[in-house]
């Protein structure tokens, strides 16, 4: 079984940046690169590259989705609270009935 290969932030922001600047086509630059077929175009809808920093971010389409998973996570914790809570009435309440 093959091992994935890591690339450093550095390598994917010059890579990044590489084809943003040179007109140059995805394929032709992962090409170049060495990178398998649409690994850069993963990299670009993924990452954006700050231009006042020059770090690589993560895309506003990636940090909406880690809101809404947190959102998500955080609804599931509070339905669950939730549904404990009206257990306990409903025990407490047959018991104050009987």
């Amino acid at each position: 079984m093959a091992t994935r290969k890591q690339y450093s932030e550095e390598f994917k922001r010059d890579a990044i940046r590489l084809q943003e600047t040179s007109g140059k086509s995805v394929g032709a630059i992962e090409q170049e690169l060495g990178l398998s077929h649409n690994l850069l175009r993963q990299w670009k809808q993924r990452y954006q590259v700050n231009a006042v920093t020059d770090a690589l971010e993560r895309s506003e389409v990636e940090q909406l989705k880690a809101e809404l998973r947190q959102a998500k996570r955080e609804l599931e914790i509070t339905r669950q609270e939730r549904d404990i809570l009206k257990k306990t009435v409903h025990i407490f309440s047959k018991e104050l009935h009987q």
